[in-house]
C-alpha cells in the first residue's frame, strides 16, 4: 500500500462533501469561531498558486479551532459584480452572468483540488438576486436615516421631520450638506419636492453634485484605484474629473466612531494608521475671509494653525471651488477656464502625490486679511482639493512645505512668523518656535499663540474652532451595467425608494452594455424599467464595494428570506474572529463594511458595533521568472554561464518548462513555434541553464504556477504545506517549485512511519519510550504556539524534525502516531485522514480533540552539572535530576575525579545550585 496522493485526496474530498464534514449550525452548547476570507473576485484567469495563501491559513487555523473544540464557521462565496466581466461582455457580447458563472465554476473547481474547510451550503455570490435584495434592503434604510451628531447614532427621517414641523433647522445638530436655515412656520408652507430636497441634504443615502474620476471610453464612473496617471487600469483610456449627479453614503458622519472603533479592535498597527490618516482628524478654526467684489463675498478657511496668521500672504483656492466663476475677474477668465480644464485631467491622488510639478493661476481677486486688512492675492492650484476643509487655504509659506514651493514657483512674498528654521532655504514646518512679526502674538510659543488667536478670532467673530475630517463621503454610483440595481424611482425628478417588499429589485435584460446615444448609462436600454405607475428607475449601478460591505453578515444566516439575518444567528455568531486579507482593501472596503456594520448596529439590525475582531495581512507570493539567452539576430541561445561570451538578450520563457533552472528544450521548441529550429550551446553537463529573478507573478512575465499542475504532480497536502513553508505569512515571498520535493519527501517518510517494509498498515500498541513521548510533546508544544501566532512556517519544520527523530526510534507507536497525525491534520488534512483510518477510527479526523502538551515529558532524567573550584570550571559530572542539595554535594564529593583536585583538602564550603552549578570552595 503506497502513499497514493492522488486516490487519497479525491477520496476524502469526496467524503467530506457526502458527509457534510464542514457544515455548521448555530450551536448554543459549544463556543463559536467565526474564520472569514476575503471575498474574491473570480476572474477567467482562476488562481495561481499565489492566491492559496491566505485561504491555506485561513484554512489551518479553522481546523485548529475545530480541534479545539469551536463550533467553527468558515464559508467562502464570490464578489461576482464588477467592471472586467461587464467589458468581456461588450467585446463578445456573452452576458456577463455567463462568463462570471464559468468564472465561479473554475475558482470552485481548484478550491475543491485544495481540501479546503469550507461550509459550502452558505456560499454566496453577489449577483444573486437572493443576495443584492439585502444590499438593496440596506439602501432603503441608510436612504430613510440621518445622523444625530447629538447622539452619535443614525436616527429615522421621521424624527427629523417632527423636529422641523416643531421647530425648524436650528435645533438640529447633523451630519448635512449645506442648506439655508428655515423656520417651523417656513418648513410647514413647503411643498412635498421642497421637503424632500432639504430631507436629501440629510439622509445617509443622498444624490448630490460631485467631482467623480470619469471615464468617457469605459462609460462610467471609476475608484480612485481604478485610476493610474490620469488613465484607467482597465484598458487605459483617459479618465477625467467631472461633475455629476450621484449617488452617495455619509460615510464621513461616522469619522470619530470610525477613529474610536480603532482602538477596540485587533488590527496591525500600521493598517490602523492607514485608516487614521485617510479619516484624518484635525482640530483647527474656520475663518471668514472677505473678497472684494462688489457684494463682499466671504470665503471661509479652514487651517490648524491659527497662529501663522500674520504669515499668510495669499490665498489658494481648489479648481472646483463654487466662488471661482463669481470672483474671477475678466482679464483673467480664459487662462482660469483652462487651469481647470487641465486640472480635470487629474486624480486627487496624482493631485496630492509629492513628485507633482507646481502650478497654479491668479484669479484677479483679492481678499482681506482679517487683522491688518492687507489685501491678500486669490490663486488657483491643483494641491489644494475641494473634499478637504472647505477647499481653500490660507497660503504661509514660511510655514508650510507645499505653500513655500508655489510661492517660490510664482514670486509670492514668504514671510517668517515662528523662529527656528531658515527660510532662505525652506519652509519651517515644526509647532514648536516662538511667534515673530505677528503683532499681538510676539513672543508667544505656539501652543499659547494657537490659544490666544482662536480667543481673538471670536471675539471679532471673524471664525469658530472646529474639527474636521479628510475622509469624503462614499461615491456610490456607477454608470454601468454589471452592479446591483438601486431601489430608486423619481418623481418630479425627486428620488424615492420602492416598498421593501417589493424587493429584489432584479437586473433588467438589456440589448448592448454601453451607453445608449443619448449618453445614459446601459440600464437606459432596459425597456420598461419603470415602476408599475410609471416612474422611470434609477439608471446607475451600485459600485462593486456593496455586496461585500456586509456579506460577512449573510454568511450567517444565508436562507434567510425575511431579514439579512436573523436576531438568532447574529447574537450567536455576532461578529468575525479572524479575518485574513490584502492591505491593498485598508482604505476600501474595511472603511466602508466598519462603516456598514456600525449602520446597522445603530438601528438594532445587528449586536457588535465593529464587524472584524481580528485581522492579518497575508504577503505576496512573488513569481521566480525564468530567462532564456538569445544571441542577438539569431535563433541561437546559449546557456547562462557561457552568455557573456555573447551579445545576448534575456527572454522571459515559461517556468512550467524548467524544472530546477534546467530548460526542457524540447517543451521550449514545442512552446513557440519561432523557436522550433532554435540551436543552443550548452553547459559541459549537457544542460541548457536558465537565468532567475523574483519579479511579481504575472501571465506576462511566463512566471504564474497553476496550483493545478502542482496538485496534480506533488499532491494538495504537499502544496498546502509549501506554501506555509515560504516564510512568515505577512510577508511577501518567492515561489520556487525548485524547494517542493523536500515537503513531499516529507509525507513519503511520515507514511513509511505507519507502514512495515513490505508498505502494509503495522501499528505498535507498546507503551511509548520516553525519548518518542518527548519528541511527541514538544512538536505538540511548538505546533500549538505557532498555530496561535500564525507562524506557520515554522511548524512545518517541527514536523519535519518530529519525523526525522521518530523515524530513527523507528517508533510506530498508536499513542504516539494517534496524536501526531491529530497535530498535522490542519496543515495536511488528507494524508491525516487517511492515516487517522489506518489508526482504526471511524470518524473524520475534524471530529477528534487537539492533544494537550505534558510539560513532564519535557523534563529531564539527568542534568549535566558544570563543577567549579573557587568559580573556575574545572569539569563537568551528569547526576539525577531529582537529587536534593544535600544528595548532589554528596554525590560530587565522592566523585573520583573531584577527590584527585582536591588532593585530600577539606573543602571549606559547597555551594549547590540544583539544575544550574556547584561551586567547592577550598
Amino acid at each position: 500500500m503506497d502513499y497514493n496522493f492522488r486516490e487519497i485526496e479525491k477520496k476524502w474530498q469526496d467524503y467530506w462533501i457526502k458527509n457534510k464534514t464542514y457544515e455548521v449550525k448555530v450551536d448554543p452548547a459549544k463556543p463559536k469561531y467565526y474564520v472569514l476570507d476575503m471575498f474574491p473576485y473570480p476572474s477567467g484567469a482562476g488562481l495561481h498558486v499565489g492566491h492559496p495563501l491566505g485561504y491555506i491559513a485561513s484554512d489551518i487555523y479553522s481546523r485548529y479551532k475545530r480541534l479545539k473544540g469551536f463550533n467553527v464557521l468558515h464559508p467562502m462565496g464570490y464578489d461576482a459584480f464588477g467592471l472586467p466581466a461587464e467589458q468581456y461582455a461588450i467585446q463578445t457580447g456573452q452576458h456577463p452572468a455567463i462568463t462570471t458563472n464559468n468564472n465561479i465554476a473554475r475558482y470552485r473547481s481548484q478550491m475543491d483540488k485544495i481540501g479546503f474547510s469550507y461550509d459550502w451550503s452558505r456560499e454566496i455570490k453577489t449577483c444573486d438576486p437572493d443576495y443584492y435584495k439585502w444590499t438593496q434592503w440596506v439602501f432603503i434604510k441608510l436612504f430613510k436615516h440621518w445622523f444625530n451628531k447629538k447622539t452619535q447614532k443614525a436616527e429615522p427621517v421621521e424624527t427629523l421631520k417632527q423636529e422641523f414641523i416643531r421647530n425648524g433647522s436650528d435645533k438640529v445638530d447633523a451630519a448635512r450638506n449645506y442648506h439655508e436655515p428655515f423656520s417651523a412656520a417656513q418648513w410647514n408652507s413647503m411643498n412635498e419636492k421642497e421637503q424632500e430636497e432639504i430631507l436629501l441634504c440629510y439622509r445617509l443615502a443622498y444624490l448630490a453634485d460631485t467631482l467623480v474620476n470619469w471615464c468617457p471610453a469605459l462609460g462610467t464612473v471609476l475608484a480612485n484605484d481604478e485610476v493610474k496617471d490620469g488613465f484607467s487600469v482597465r484598458g487605459g483610456h483617459p479618465v477625467v474629473q467631472k461633475e455629476m449627479r450621484q449617488w452617495l453614503l455619509r460615510v464621513s458622519a461616522y469619522a470619530q466612531r470610525l477613529l474610536d472603533g480603532l482602538d477596540t479592535i485587533q488590527w496591525t498597527d500600521s493598517l490602523k494608521e492607514i485608516q487614521r490618516n485617510w479619516i484624518g482628524k484635525s482640530e483647527g478654526t474656520l475663518m471668514d475671509f472677505k473678497i472684494h467684489t462688489g457684494q463682499n463675498t466671504i470665503l471661509k478657511v479652514f487651517t490648524t494653525r491659527p497662529d501663522t496668521i500674520f504669515g499668510c500672504t495669499y490665498m489658494v483656492l481648489a479648481p472646483e471651488h463654487d466662488l471661482i466663476g463669481e470672483i474671477t475677474t475678466p482679464e483673467y477668465k480664459k487662462a482660469v477656464e483652462n487651469y481647470i480644464e487641465e486640472t480635470k485631467k487629474r486624480t486627487e491622488r496624482e493631485r496630492m502625490a509629492e513628485t507633482r510639478k507646481v502650478t497654479g493661476q491668479f484669479t484677479g481677486a483679492f481678499t482681506a486679511h482679517p487683522f491688518t486688512g492687507k489685501p491678500l492675492p486669490v490663486w488657483i492650484s491643483d494641491y489644494v482639493l475641494a473634499g478637504y476643509g472647505t477647499g481653500a487655504i490660507m497660503a504661509v509659506p514660511a510655514h508650510d512645505s507645499r505653500d513655500y514651493a508655489f510661492a517660490k514657483k510664482f514670486d509670492l512674498p514668504i514671510a517668517e512668523v515662528v523662529s527656528g528654521g531658515n527660510i532662505e532655504k525652506e519652509s519651517y514646518d515644526a509647532k514648536e518656535g516662538i511667534l515673530v512679526n505677528s503683532d499681538f502674538l510676539n513672543g508667544l510659543d505656539v501652543p499659547s499663540a494657537i490659544a490666544r488667536t482662536n480667543d481673538e478670532i471670536q471675539k471679532r467673530g471673524i471664525g469658530i474652532k472646529k474639527v474636521n475630517y479628510r475622509m469624503r463621503d462614499a461615491i456610490f454610483s456607477r454608470q454601468r451595467y454589471w452592479g446591483e440595481p438601486f431601489p430608486v424611482y423619481y418623481k418630479n425628478n425627486i428620488p424615492y425608494t420602492l416598498p421593501e417588499e417589493e424587493l429584489p429589485l432584479v437586473l433588467p435584460e438589456v440589448d448592448a452594455y454601453l451607453p445608449t446615444e443619448k449618453g445614459e448609462p446601459p440600464l437606459g436600454r432596459a425597456k420598461n424599467w419603470n415602476t408599475a405607475e410609471g416612474f422611470p428607475l434609477e439608471l446607475s449601478t451600485m459600485p462593486g464595494f456593496a455586496g461585500s460591505s456586509a456579506y460577512y453578515l449573510r454568511y450567517m444566516d444565508p436562507d434567510n428570506k425575511n431579514a439579512l439575518v436573523s436576531r438568532e444567528a447574529n447574537d450567536y455568531w455576532q461578529d468575525v474572529d479572524l479575518y485574513i486579507g490584502g492591505t491593498e482593501h485598508a482604505t476600501g472596503h474595511l472603511i466602508y463594511s466598519r462603516f456598514w456594520n456600525k449602520f446597522l448596529y445603530d438601528i438594532g439590525v445587528v449586536c457588535r458595533d465593529e464587524p472584524f475582531k481580528k485581522l492579518i495581512n497575508q504577503g505576496m507570493i512573488q513569481g521566480r521568472s525564468n530567462f532564456v539567452y538569445r544571441i542577438k539576430n539569431s535563433n541561437r541561445f546559449v546557456s547562462l554561464n557561457l552568455k557573456d561570451n555573447f551579445d545576448t538578450s534575456a527572454i522571459h520563457v515559461d517556468v512550467n518548462i524548467v524544472q530546477n533552472d534546467i530548460l526542457d528544450i524540447e517543451a521550449f521548441k514545442q512552446w513557440n513555434p519561432e523557436y522550433a529550429a532554435a540551436e543552443f550551446i550548452l553547459e559541459p553537463d549537457g544542460n541548457y541553464h536558465c537565468g532567475w529573478a523574483i519579479e511579481k507573478m504575472s501571465k506576462s512575465l511566463y512566471n504564474v504556477v497553476n496550483p493545478d499542475d502542482i496538485i496534480e504532480k506533488y499532491g494538495a497536502d504537499t502544496l498546502r504545506m509549501y506554501e506555509m513553508f515560504l516564510g512568515p505569512l505577512e510577508q511577501s515571498k518567492p515561489w520556487d517549485t525548485n524547494g517542493i520535493e523536500g515537503v513531499h519527501k516529507f509525507y513519503r517518510k511520515l507514511w513509511k512511519l505507519f507502514h512495515n517494509n513490505q508498505n502494509q498498515p503495522a501499528i505498535s500498541d507498546e507503551e511509548p519510550e520516553p525519548e518518542e513521548l518527548k519528541t511527541l510533546h514538544k512538536t505538540i508544544k511548538k505546533v500549538k504556539e505557532d498555530i496561535e501566532n500564525f507562524s506557520f512556517n515554522t511548524s512545518v519544520s517541527a514536523f519535519m524534525i518530529c519525523v526525522n527523530e521518530l523515524s530513527s526510534l523507528k517508533c510506530s507507536k498508536r499513542k504516539i502516531l494517534h496524536d501526531l497525525v491529530i497535530i498535522l491534520s490542519p496543515f495536511a488534512p488528507h494524508i491525516a485522514e487517511e492515516l487517522w483510518e489506518i489508526l482504526g477510527n471511524k470518524t473524520s479526523i475534524a471530529e477528534a480533540r487537539f492533544p494537550e502538551f505534558n510539560p513532564r515529558y519535557l523534563e529531564e532524567s539527568v542534568f549535566e552539572y558544570p563543577v567549579s573550584f573557587n568559580g573556575k570550571l574545572r569539569l563537568k559530572i551528569s547526576l539525577q535530576a531529582e537529587l536534593t542539595p544535600a544528595q548532589i554535594e554528596q554525590e560530587i564529593l565522592s566523585n573520583e575525579s573531584v577527590l584527585k583536585l582536591l588532593q585530600g583538602a577539606v573543602p571549606k564550603k559547597v555551594i549547590v545550585v540544583p539544575s544550574k552549578i556547584v561551586n567547592i570552595v577550598v
